[in-house]
């Protein structure tokens, strides 16, 4: 009786890891993007971000909530699951936040991107900054440093409205 347990159930565990490791490989999730402002707008159109009930808005915020300079009057803030999920501590390796910014009478001016990709930028913790237009045309990409400059008092380089 003891081998014919085997001869079941041995064949059948192994049927089974492959079905689970083929069924986590055929995530419907792109690669993460390289660091440019197109490869990161392309990511974020392949994820559908405003629409995808993965990506949250930023804790205690609303769209369209107050903002301040440099952003815009009224702000929009999403994050990935990676960073969300690492709000108030370091950011792990591809950690995405959006912010749209706004004018006062809710027309969208931009769009700013912080996206921690390993190895890109050791000096200021790894972070590529993307500033979209609305017109699509990137005004700043990469190590920019009013970024870097501004946001290197924020927990890894990151402050939101209530921190």
């Amino acid at each position: 009786m003891s081998i014919h347990w085997k001869f079941f159930w041995l064949p059948a565990l192994g049927i089974l890891s492959v079905v689970l490791v083929l069924a986590a490989c055929g995530s419907d999730e792109p690669e993460l993007p390289d660091t440019t402002g197109a490869s990161v707008r392309a990511y974020l159109n392949a994820v559908d971000y405003q629409n995808n009930d993965d990506w949250k808005l930023w804790p205690g915020t609303t769209e369209m909530y107050q903002g301040d300079d440099p952003h815009g009057a009224k702000l929009t803030t999403r994050l990935n699951p990676a960073a969300f999920d690492a709000i108030g501590g370091a950011m792990p390796d591809g950690a995405i936040i959006v912010k749209e910014n706004y004018s006062p009478a809710g027309e969208l001016g931009a769009v700013t991107v912080m996206y921690k990709k390993s190895g890109y930028n050791p000096e200021h913790n790894d972070w590529f900054w993307v500033k979209e237009l609305a017109d699509g045309t990137f005004e700043k990409e990469g190590k920019v440093m009013g970024c870097q400059d501004c946001h290197v008092d924020g927990t890894d380089y990151v402050w939101g409205p209530q921190q």
